[in-house]
């Protein structure tokens, strides 16, 4: 029978230390920026939000995977409008969120704003009503607090300014029919619309909205002052006075 052979003299191999110089597992996103970029070059408009999203949040953060990042934003706000329309003391709410891409997400907010503003107000109001629709939805659709707003028209019902008359609670912004004639004088706004938004989400005008709605009506009517229409604005939607015929 053969004897054990004796082990061998000197240093032993350190499996331990062996096995800590291994290659680290790589991370599971690694190349996912590279692949959702050629996603975006072959069908940008084919990517879903949060999607879209991420690739706007590579630009604050940029390394790392933000895709938990881009759902929990959504998930926390409720759709990519209402991301883009919180504000940034809002948005660095959510985990992850710093100064920098809370002032990037406004950045985008504010481009498609001017956007918006820029189409409706090249052409007349009338041929343009759906940029006119599209355009209140993104500026108040999502506001947390009930804004008033008057757009003031010149006589070929081009928009001279778009401007917030008043800021209220989640139920209420004051109006002073007063404020928004003097203003439209100021500006030599021959008609006006006025914009206000339900935070409710429920675009359906209310009793005190109707009788507000007339005494604007009634201090412009001395002055030649036309009221076009008043849009409540919700996340349903876009209620019209006038197809509504409540004036």
């Amino acid at each position: 029978m053969a004897e054990p052979r004796e082990l061998a003299e000197g240093p032993q191999p350190d499996l331990w230390a062996a096995a800590s110089r291994a290659p680290a597992p790589k991370p599971h996103y690694l190349g996912h920026r590279d692949r959702l970029r050629d996603r975006a070059a072959a069908a940008l408009d084919a990517l879903p939000d949060y999607e879209l999203l991420e690739l706007h949040l590579f630009r604050a953060i940029p390394r790392g995977d933000v895709k938990p990042l881009a759902k929990a934003l959504i998930a926390r706000f409720g759709s990519l409008a209402a991301v883009l329309a919180a504000s940034q003391a809002e948005l660095k709410t959510v985990s992850g969120v710093g100064e920098s891409v809370a002032r990037d997400l406004k950045l985008l907010h504010q481009t498609a704003l001017r956007v918006g503003r820029e189409a409706v107000g090249k052409r007349t109001v009338i041929t343009s009503w759906s940029q006119l629709l599209a355009y209140v939805k993104l500026v108040l659709a999502h506001e947390p607090r009930e804004q008033f707003r008057v757009l003031f028209l010149d006589k070929k019902n081009q928009l001279i300014a778009d401007e917030l008359m008043n800021r209220g609670t989640v139920d209420h912004a004051p109006v002073y029919p007063r404020e928004v004639m003097r203003r439209a004088l100021e500006l030599s706004a021959s008609a006006v619309i006025l914009v206000h938004n339900h935070p409710s989400g429920d675009p359906t005008p209310s009793g005190a909205d109707i009788q507000m709605t007339r005494e604007v009506v009634d201090a412009g009517r001395p002055l030649r002052i036309t009221v076009h229409d008043h849009l409540v604005v919700g996340r349903e939607g876009v209620a019209s006075f006038r197809s509504l015929g409540l004036f």
